[in-house]
């Protein structure tokens, strides 16, 4: 598969929701992890990262704004023995549960099933980042999505990828774009290319790709391979 610039991915669509990327530097040394959030509520506007321990959180920019917090406040990272999880929803604390039981990632994701949200029906996007296993890295990657926006369905998918190439990236998003109801994302996590440079340049090359207009908040982290070295970065619109 062709790998896409990531920019132009990003920006492809006005709105292309939540979305996680997870690749290779260039330089083969670091995992590098990108999550975002957007929205067209006031409700979904008025949130923040914040950190949270090793991982982050969302919260209320301004708490006398804040209508229902069920779907919009969540830690969508969190760090189990130096491996990542990065998710679009609570199941954040489904998948570290399950983990830490012993369970596989897709077997932790087998209790929950897409947003419910009508009509939109968003679905929950996963990854877990993992330096723990017989390559140096590797991730997973998971969507569990209605069937045709049928709520009585679930297509559960999972994507793994071992050892990944220096420079390689997969990028999942909940929409395929803008609508009403919101079109849910569509096929395989799309393979891009992680662009050379340090995590700030990662960083702004994300933020200023995604739309101006819808964009919220940035979550982006480095992973040094070998040493477990992190270096993170959090933007927020409301500030």
């Amino acid at each position: 598969m062709e790998k896409k610039n990531l920019a132009a991915e990003l920006g492809a669509t006005s709105y292309p929701g939540r979305g996680i990327v997870i690749g290779r530097t260039p330089d083969g040394k670091k995992a590098a992890i990108a999550y975002f959030i957007m929205g067209r509520s006031e409700n979904s506007r008025n949130r923040v990262f914040v950190t949270e321990g090793e991982g982050i959180r969302t919260e209320a920019f301004d708490p006398a704004k804040l209508s229902d917090p069920s779907l919009i406040i969540y830690a969508p990272v969190r760090v189990l023995d130096g491996n990542v999880i990065v998710t679009n929803g609570d199941q954040t604390d489904t998948l570290y549960d399950g983990l830490k039981k012993g369970m596989t990632f897709e077997e932790s994701l087998r209790s929950r099933e897409f947003e419910p949200d009508a009509p939109n029906y968003t679905p929950r996007i996963s990854g877990w980042v993992k330096f723990d296993t017989e390559k140096p890295y590797a991730y997973d990657m998971s969507i569990l999505k209605s069937n045709q926006g049928d709520p009585d369905q679930c297509n559960r998918y999972t994507f793994s990828y071992d050892n990944p190439k220096a420079g390689e990236g997969h990028f999942i998003h909940t929409y395929m774009g803008d609508g009403n109801p919101l079109p849910s994302y569509e096929g395989e996590p799309t393979s891009i290319e992680i662009p050379d440079g340090d995590i700030d340049s990662f960083t702004e090359i994300v933020w200023n790709a995604i739309d101006p207009d819808n964009k919220v908040s940035l979550f982006t982290r480095f992973v040094d391979i070998e040493s477990g070295a992190v270096e993170t970065r959090i933007v927020n619109k409301n500030q």
